[in-house]
């Protein structure tokens, strides 16, 4: 109850868009420092530089918000993209919304303010999430409510730090996208790098990358060991049936059919968490 009222009052409290009969001032850019929790760690150069220009014609659209820090000096809780491009820009002074937090406050604040405004990329985001589930002890449904995405959206990206850092590299810098990303989650560690070479050589699409990770997946059962190896039938309705469980259950599941007629469908699922979302959505629950 406890956590579900703490993302209930973040909800309401992370409200950037409407400044309707909010106290808006401006203060000079010098006295506001870098929020030291700020989760993004990558920005786009050639877009800041874009919205300078954009802050140079029109001005800053969006108030930042700050927190009061002492006489004459504020953090900068949300808004660090907008405060950089009005640095480069030129700017002395700038538009805030200043805000009374305390300390955990502005720490989620700063998580989740980027995460709606989709300001950062998959490895950042994951990051965010990581720290609102460990600090905050905040569960993936309540982390799926306050930033307004979906369960298995949060541990679809969650999956992706159990990833060797090159990949998350790799992700953070472009190099590869979220989807051919999650293609990698359960090879291992070799395999996921063999694959990343090949996205980046041969530039792989996701399904290409799907195929070839789904063919180092297959786990060979005691009865092909014995030499009794069964056939998995091509079945374009059994493809289309995988496809459907997977966007349900927001995680890989695979249908192994045989000639018999006889066969299994394989749920993947990479932590206890993730398992018992999986019970409570198969049950109803």
């Amino acid at each position: 109850m406890a956590r579900q009222a703490l993302g209930k009052g973040l909800k309401a409290l992370i409200n950037t868009d409407e400044y309707a009969g909010q106290d808006v001032q401006e203060v000079d850019l010098a006295e506001i420092i870098p929020n030291p929790y700020q989760p993004r760690r990558e920005f786009d150069r050639e877009k800041l530089e874009e919205l300078a220009q954009s802050i140079k014609e029109h001005g800053i659209i969006q108030p930042l918000i700050v927190r009061r820090e002492g006489e004459g000096q504020y953090v900068l809780v949300a808004g660090k993209r907008g405060f950089r491009a009005s640095q480069l820009a030129g700017l002395v002074r700038a538009p805030v919304i200043v805000r009374d937090l305390d300390e955990n406050q502005m720490i989620q604040w700063a998580l989740v303010e980027n995460i709606q405004r989709e300001d950062l990329n998959p490895i950042e985001e994951a990051l965010a999430y990581q720290r609102l589930a460990t600090e905050f002890e905040m569960t993936q449904e309540e982390i799926a409510q306050v930033v307004g995405k979906s369960r298995p959206a949060i541990a679809n990206t969650l999956r992706l730090l159990t990833l060797p850092q090159e990949i998350q590299d790799a992700v953070s810098r472009g190099t590869i996208s979220m989807g051919h990303a999650r293609c990698l989650v359960g090879l291992a560690e070799g395999a996921q790098r063999q694959i990343l070479q090949k996205i980046i050589t041969q530039g792989w699409n996701v399904r290409q990358t799907e195929e070839a990770c789904d063919n180092l997946k297959q786990v060979q059962t005691p009865a092909e060991k014995k030499g009794q190896a069964k056939t998995r039938v091509a079945n374009p309705y059994l493809q289309a049936a995988e496809d459907d469980l997977r966007r349900i259950l927001g995680t890989k599941v695979s249908i192994d059919y045989q000639k018999s007629g006889k066969g299994k469908i394989e749920i993947a699922f990479f932590s206890e968490d993730e398992l018992n979302r999986l019970l409570d959505l198969i049950s109803g629950r």
